[in-house]
């Protein structure tokens, strides 16, 4: 792209001004180079030494797929409508919002798909490259098996993502910066139990939980297919990075659980307030800690919220991480009383498992 999302839109909306577009945020980027460093490991055992591993595998081969032949790419979707209800968009009361005509309200809408989509498609690029991480960092021949058909997992949903992006909705968002400072620090840090937690645990389950939402609401047939098959995929990255740890935490060292508390309470803040409307209310012009208050405090925002981390807590709590510095900070970020959810009972509910 040449220019910001923000600058598109009151373009588009023949709404900008010299002074808004002054305003905004700097060029997208083609390429970004970021200095990563850690420890690869052979692993001259190969035999099954991690349980569950193993099964894990096998059903990742099983499960394959091809997007370019088992989506239907000749659909037409009309980015303006009929991708989400109105219902989920916490905009609808907000004075400046409703002061648009229906031609600009669509555009609008048409921007908040366009974001989401965009921000999912970039986590996936993500967790493509700390999944093809690894592959190197960890320390049993089974997770390496395991690791390497996630990152042909990851691969196939950029793919369909900048796909569906750029084809069906002809419109791309830059990283939201609070998820762009999470995934610099889960694949720039050198310890492999920090990629697991940062991604298979933390970003994978949020994903989780955001796909499941917009698989449910969404009336537009591409978009919902799509979902369902990276769903399928995702419940068993999450799963990896469960059984994977599983007993790892028991007895650390105080210190360095301490660094991974840290991490978990910083990593869970960070991606409360993402998708908060902050890039659009930027786009619009219109006050951006107003639109945030609007959005955290209206009855979508609080629902969608709270629904992202119903797998996160109850897997942290399996691997001995819901300490009480963490239980502390998850009560303060209203998270809490997910510990006890059952994720598997949710992928059930969807016909993933």
């Amino acid at each position: 792209m040449d220019t910001t999302c923000a600058r598109r839109l009151l373009l588009y909306m023949g709404l900008t001004s010299s002074e808004q577009v002054n305003q905004l945020e700097g060029l997208d980027e083609e390429l970004e180079l970021i200095l990563t460093s850690f420890d690869s490991n052979y692993a001259w055992n190969y035999g099954n030494v991690k349980e569950g591993l193993h099964d894990l595998y096998e059903k990742a081969k099983r499960e394959q797929w091809n997007g370019t032949e088992q989506l239907a790419w000749d659909t037409d979707v009309d980015p303006e409508k009929g991708i989400l209800p109105d219902f989920a968009n916490p905009l609808i009361g907000y004075g400046p919002y409703e002061k648009l005509n229906a031609r600009e309200k669509n555009r609008v809408r048409h921007g908040q798909i366009s974001l989401q989509l965009s921000q999912f498609l970039h986590g996936e690029q993500g967790a493509l490259i700390v999944a093809s991480q690894l592959v190197g960092a960890v320390p049993w021949i089974d997770a390496k098996y395991y690791a390497s058909t996630q990152t042909m997992d990851e691969a196939r949903h950029v793919e369909v993502f900048g796909r569906y992006v750029r084809d069906k909705l002809e419109w791309q968002w830059a990283v939201n910066t609070d998820l762009k400072e999470l995934l610099d620090a889960t694949i720039t840090d050198s310890r492999w139990d920090f990629k697991y937690l940062g991604m298979q645990i933390i970003i994978e389950g949020l994903a989780m939980a955001a796909f499941g939402n917009l698989y449910q609401i969404t009336t537009e047939p591409l978009l919902k297919d799509l979902i369902h098959y990276v769903m399928r995929d995702e419940a068993r990255h999450v799963a990896f990075g469960v059984v994977s740890l599983k007993g790892y935490y028991d007895d650390m060292p105080e210190a360095e659980l301490r660094e991974r508390e840290d991490f978990v309470i910083y990593a869970c803040e960070l991606m409360r307030n993402r998708l908060v409307g902050d890039q659009i209310a930027t786009a619009m012009g219109w006050d951006r800690e107003e639109v945030k208050n609007l959005v955290l405090n209206s009855d979508v925002g609080r629902a969608f919220r709270a629904s992202l981390f119903k797998r996160v807590v109850p897997n942290l709590k399996r691997l001995g991480l819901l300490t009480p510095r963490v239980r502390e900070a998850f009560a303060q970020l209203d998270i809490l009383q997910f510990e006890d959810a059952d994720p598997e009972a949710d992928d059930r509910a969807l016909g993933l498992v």
